[in-house]
């Protein structure tokens, strides 16, 4: 959520990028307004408390005076109009400041998708793959059928060296992190709407709402771990010099995939619930650029110790969600559609989740502001699958292992 001042002293600018972002109901001109008016409620408020007050007083010595009363009585009742219209429009204007998606930063491309940018590649080509879904099924390593009868499509099952595979990424990834100073935690699998609305987990329409609502629960299952990791710290203050706070969060993700027609969705790729290794950051302001190059070469060295062939892009505006003020993505070349698929993502949120949680740095000199919050996938452990076996197995023959997993299997060079 972006302060209610900035968006007043930017509000060109707000209106702007939330309409590169694509979010082109946004009214700032009418935020402003309803603003306007909290201002001067809140004043007449404030006044007539502070009259009442001063009335109050002077009726404690002796008799109280009948025209006093008749003041508190009139101060009262113009209260009990004023107080529920500011309560109303309070509510109101958080509800709208919720819409409003982060402000892009000035090296973001504009345009969507197709505008995406890419600002680094790593690995060769190659030029033959082993198609995973076909491969897992004849190994009987995958059950997508098995998975539909107990739970609907797009479930499934994993079996004997592809679930060890899983594992081993998970280890690995575990071990890179660590390395990097994150502290590694298991999170809760449901969040309550606050801490979903405080992420800023906004779609741009209804139709693209991502999350499983549990029936007579203020809960949600989570898509990833940033979720439950950004309300870790919710109203808290942290010191400065306990920042950066690197944290590393395993669970399971859950997705419905909505607003995904026409997208890849062969077999692992896309499906409704998946394991994933995610890394998470509260930092001060003037970090987090710094820090979000420190979470893409994490995942960059990952995929060059996988030995995955990939690019990095700089997403366009209109293809952010609403949070990020800038995004990577590492897409991995995959040899069996000729084309670079989305692997992992990696953004930075500034001020934007903070604020709606109410996370906050006390600086050295004892004021207090708001901190930053960045995010960025260790390993997406169903999709890194798929990237192996693209890569590593031999059409009718075993899966080669790479050389990094190779102490997590056993020491065994294929499975």
């Amino acid at each position: 959520m972006l302060d209610i001042n900035f968006i007043r002293n930017n509000q060109s600018l707000v209106e702007k990028s939330a309409h590169e972002k694509g979010y082109y109901d946004v009214d700032i001109s009418k935020l402003i307004e309803l603003d306007d008016r909290r201002k001067v409620l809140a004043k007449q408020a404030d006044d007539l408390r502070a009259d009442r007050n001063s009335l109050s007083a002077k009726m404690k010595n002796g008799k109280p005076d009948p025209e006093l009363i008749a003041q508190v009585k009139d101060i009262k009742a113009q209260l009990a109009e004023i107080e529920p219209e500011l309560s109303e429009l309070e509510v109101t204007i958080r509800n709208q400041l919720k819409r409003v998606p982060n402000v892009i930063f000035d090296d973001v491309p504009l345009g969507g998708e197709e505008c995406n940018a890419e600002v680094a590649k790593w690995g060769e080509h190659r030029t033959d793959g082993v198609d995973h879904l076909d491969y897992a099924i004849s190994r009987n390593w995958v059950d997508f059928e098995r998975g539909a009868k107990v739970a609907g499509a797009k479930f499934y099952y994993l079996r004997d060296e592809l679930a060890l595979l899983e594992n081993a990424l998970l280890q690995f990834g575990i071990k890179k992190v660590l390395e990097h100073g994150f502290h590694f935690m298991t999170v809760p699998d449901m969040v309550s709407s606050e801490i979903l609305e405080g992420c800023g987990f906004n779609p741009r329409s209804s139709q693209q709402s991502d999350e499983y609502y549990i029936e007579g629960e203020d809960l949600a299952m989570i898509a990833t771990a940033e979720m439950p990791l950004t309300g870790f710290h919710m109203n808290e203050i942290i010191d400065e010099k306990d920042l950066p706070l690197c944290y590393a969060g395993y669970s399971a993700c859950f997705r419905k995939e909505a607003g995904t027609y026409g997208k890849h969705t062969r077999g692992l790729f896309r499906v409704h619930q998946f394991n994933k290794l995610e890394m998470y950051v509260f930092c001060l302001p003037e970090k987090s650029r710094e820090m979000h190059e420190k979470i893409r070469s994490i995942e960059e060295e990952i995929w060059q110790e996988l030995d995955i062939p990939y690019h990095v892009i700089n997403n366009a505006a209109g293809d952010l969600g609403s949070p990020a003020a800038k995004k990577y993505d590492i897409e991995y070349w995959s040899p069996v559609d000729q084309k670079y698929r989305e692997l992992t993502s990696c953004s930075n949120c500034t001020d934007f989740q903070a604020r709606s949680l109410n996370i906050r740095v006390r600086r050295n000199d004892g004021s207090v502001e708001v901190l930053h919050t960045l995010n960025g996938t260790a390993i997406s452990l169903a999709r890194t699958m798929v990237a192996i076996i693209e890569n590593y197995a031999v059409k009718d023959g075993k899966l080669r292992v790479p050389e990094v997993l190779k102490p997590y299997l056993n020491g065994e060079s294929e499975i």
